[in-house]
């Protein structure tokens, strides 16, 4: 009895460890039954060969972009800059026709239609939120195939299309997921959410998440006519699906007022996916225009999209100096020591949204006004080869200098040479981790150019 009692135990075991197994994969279960492979979602058999699906390519990709046919004279070069005919899909949605020629740089257009018998309550909004929040439906009825993702944003958002792939290719299109960044301005995250993907920033809906939102969409605007904003209505209608909003930091809404200087000389360990609020912005770069500063950006971007805006610091501990470096947009040299935790906090060099001085969604510094506690400003020039970068110094904003021993060693630098390898893409699918600089040994007091090397 107890042999048998000990052969029902074991055959109960067996069954539930058999049964433990999701039906939907398959293993070699014993030696004598027929082989069957194991199934991984993340692999398809073809002609009995193991073959990785295909990663999310610019094909893949839809893109609605929300512009009227007054404002795009003017913010059309930004979209143009981001935009690869014959490469790129998608459309931008108007209002109405164009009077004038559409230019061959641009997207293809399409215009919207007609949303008056549609409710729009909110007293200080515009109706245009209710034709935007349509976009999404719209594109997805175009019944365009192989589509993934569906990608939204505005007139003046910069798309850098190959880290969204890359940022996209993390998640299965084949679930619903909803992706994108909040506002930086914690009164605008009040306002409106702090669960919602602003529109500006850009956001990204996976297909099976389109076709849930298409479902009910019409009737959702309705039930929400009293939100401000397009985006507010794709949130409220996705609270309804319930699907939260999955945040990745390098869609920035750009909800700041003033010189973004200091927020992308600290970028947040992430790739950099979009910028927004452009023109209400001081320029990227001193000396050039709006739309010139981010074709400059773009340049350091193409040579290597994974790294760009990487934040990484390093100390000369010899003279006492802190060295930040954001590849592609600045080297700043404090002649004075500062703490990691200070490093990684940008300077405060913009307002927020409503023109005050905070609080944002992360961590601020104070810039000092007194030279004596300003860093040394070296703006990226040019890329010399595959790997490395020249950093020159900046006229700065305030013409008062420190006359500080420290500061006057600082002054004899002219420029930065920071070398890297290329990031692999990969680099962001493991945990995050931020990378390392070193000064190069043998650079003297009398060089005027300093070399960096940043490594793993």
């Amino acid at each position: 009895m107890k042999f048998l009692s000990a052969i029902s135990i074991l055959s109960v075991f067996s069954l539930c460890f058999i049964s433990s197994f999701p039906t939907s994969k398959w293993r070699f279960l014993c030696p004598d039954c027929t082989p069957t492979l194991i199934h991984d979602p993340d692999q398809e058999f073809i002609n009995g060969a193991v073959a990785r699906k295909q990663e999310t390519n610019i094909s893949h990709i839809l893109f609605g972009i929300s512009g009227s046919s007054q404002t795009w004279r003017r913010r059309r070069h930004y979209c143009e800059l981001w935009w690869k005919p014959n490469v790129t899909r998608g459309f931008v949605w108007l209002d109405e026709q164009p009077r004038e020629p559409w230019p061959e740089t641009s997207p293809p257009y399409k215009v919207s239609a007609d949303t008056a018998r549609f409710k729009y309550t909110c007293w200080y909004g515009s109706r245009s939120a209710v034709r935007i929040a349509r976009i999404v439906k719209e594109s997805f009825e175009l019944g365009f195939e192989n589509v993934r993702w569906f990608v939204m944003g505005d007139d003046d958002t910069v798309f850098f299309t190959q880290n969204l792939m890359n940022v996209l290719n993390k998640y299965d299109h084949n679930r619903m997921y909803y992706i994108g960044g909040v506002s930086e301005s914690v009164d605008q995250d009040v306002v409106h959410s702090y669960t919602m993907a602003y529109g500006g920033g850009g956001f990204a809906i996976s297909r099976p998440l389109a076709a849930e939102l298409v479902r009910i969409l019409d009737s959702c605007i309705d039930r929400y006519s009293a939100f401000y904003g397009s985006d507010q209505k794709i949130g409220g209608c996705m609270s309804e699906i319930g699907v939260p909003l999955t945040r990745e930091l390098g869609f920035h809404q750009m909800d700041i007022r003033g010189s973004p200087y200091g927020l992308l000389s600290a970028h947040p360990l992430a790739p950099l996916v979009s910028l927004h609020h452009l023109d209400y912005l001081q320029p990227l770069f001193p000396d050039t225009n709006r739309v010139a500063s981010i074709k400059k950006l773009i340049g350091a971007y193409e040579s290597d999209p994974s790294r760009v805006l990487q934040h990484t610091f390093c100390y000369d501990l010899t003279r006492n100096w802190s060295i930040s470096v954001s590849w592609g947009y600045n080297v700043q040299l404090y002649p004075f020591v500062l703490s990691a935790n200070e490093l990684n906090a940008p300077p405060q060099t913009f307002l927020t949204w409503s023109w005050r001085r905070g609080p944002f969604t992360f961590n601020t510094r104070v810039m000092s006004l007194n030279p004596c506690e300003r860093p040394l400003v070296f703006h990226y020039d040019r890329i010399d080869g595959l790997t490395s970068t020249m950093y020159t110094r900046s006229q700065p904003r305030y013409k008062r200098t420190c006359n500080m021993e420290s500061y006057k060693a600082a002054y004899l630098v002219r420029g930065f040479n920071v070398s890297a390898g290329l990031l692999d893409p990969q680099f962001w699918n493991q945990a995050p981790r931020r990378q390392s600089c070193q000064i190069m040994s043998g650079w003297a007091e009398q060089d005027d150019v300093v070399q960096v090397r940043i490594r793993g």
